[in-house]
């Protein structure tokens, strides 16, 4: 006997969203090939659809052709190699999540007036690279308390910010430790952490008592979904399993089963889970909030598909048939819908 319970929300966050369709109105509208700095998101399906449309994924500036166009990731990007793209290419558009662009801010911020950064990551992981690299000489990347208590201690100002993908768990333990470390400490007035990624927690705990065993559908190298399988972990949930999709899962899983998905794994596979698991008794949505967050499209896809569009319609002698333009729908569009209509 199966039953499925799926927490509500989960899936793509309104970062993802945006990054998602972004590169997919490139790929409509410039001939392949196009070129994206990292992984536009991190999930493995997502990217390899990207990928047998024409897109090259690469972790260097220097190996995008000169004049190719050329898409940052939504995990944010060093000024360095921002100001090198732009320098490589005429067309760079800027995917990156609103959220990472904050604690940019921050950094950039506080460095400015004198701070020493406690930067709280994981090291390795897109976003903290691009975020050390806008104050390097004065961020400290840090994963543990144990890598705060070993951290010189500083006589001056100090802030605490955070990546955004991190498991409430992880934060909360540090950001009290380096509390009590420096009275004086500034954190910013509003979270660090990513709400979707703090939502989709809150979601997965909310049925986690439920659960002999619980799905993360995701790829290892999302932060968030490997804070999921933590979050599950914690919860005391006999069996956790983080699967890319579901040809990964056990053959024998039985009783209730809690799925969830990272902010970076497309609805398909959440589906191909449940028909996989084939619940006999059933699936239940269980909802813990309702998310609205948009972001829109970057500035410069926004441009450039609007110029398009009236270009062509000039050249064919017509109007627009949406004085909007493209875009005007993007709201209502979700990138799930996107990425099936690239298949």
């Amino acid at each position: 006997m199966t039953k499925v319970l799926l927490a509500e929300p989960r899936g793509f966050c309104a970062g993802v969203e945006k990054a998602i369709k972004a590169l997919a109105w490139m790929v409509r509208v410039i001939e392949p090939p196009i070129y994206c700095y990292h992984e536009i998101v991190h999930n493995q399906v997502v990217v390899k659809r990207f990928e047998d449309l024409g897109v090259i994924f690469v972790d260097s500036i220097d190996e995008v052709p000169l004049g190719a166009p050329l898409m940052l990731s939504a995990h944010g990007t060093a000024p360095s190699v921002i100001e090198a793209a732009q320098e490589r290419s005429p067309l760079v558009v800027n995917a990156v999540c609103p959220l990472v662009t904050k604690v940019h801010h921050e950094v950039k911020v506080r460095a400015q007036r004198g701070y020493e950064i406690i930067y709280v990551g994981h090291k390795g992981h897109d976003e903290a690279i691009g975020t050390s690299a806008v104050a390097p000489s004065v961020v400290h990347l840090i994963e543990t308390v144990e890598d705060l208590e070993n951290l010189e201690k500083f006589d001056h100002d100090v802030a605490l910010v955070a990546q955004t993908t991190l498991a409430m768990d992880e934060w909360s333990e540090i950001r009290e430790k380096a509390a009590n470390t420096y009275p004086n400490l500034w954190m910013a007035p509003k979270s660090d952490l990513c709400f979707a990624t703090t939502n989709r927690q809150s979601a997965l705990k909310n049925i986690a008592s439920r659960c002999s065993t619980v799905v993360v559908v995701g790829s290892p190298n999302s932060s968030n979904t490997v804070a999921l399988t933590k979050v599950a972990k914690s919860c005391g949930v006999a069996n956790v399993y983080r699967i890319n999709s579901a040809d990964e899962l056990p053959e024998d899983i039985e009783g209730v089963v809690g799925v969830t998905a990272g902010a970076s794994a497309p609805d398909e596979l959440v589906e191909e889970v449940i028909a996989k698991l084939n619940p006999t008794d059933g699936y239940e949505v269980v909802v813990s909030t309702t998310e609205d967050e948009y972001f829109p499209p970057p500035p410069e896809l926004r441009d450039l598909v609007r110029s398009l569009y009236k270009l062509l319609g000039f050249a064919f002698g017509v109007p627009p048939l949406d004085p909007g333009g493209p875009l005007s729908k993007d709201k209502e569009t979700s990138a799930s819908q996107v990425l099936e209509r690239l298949t």
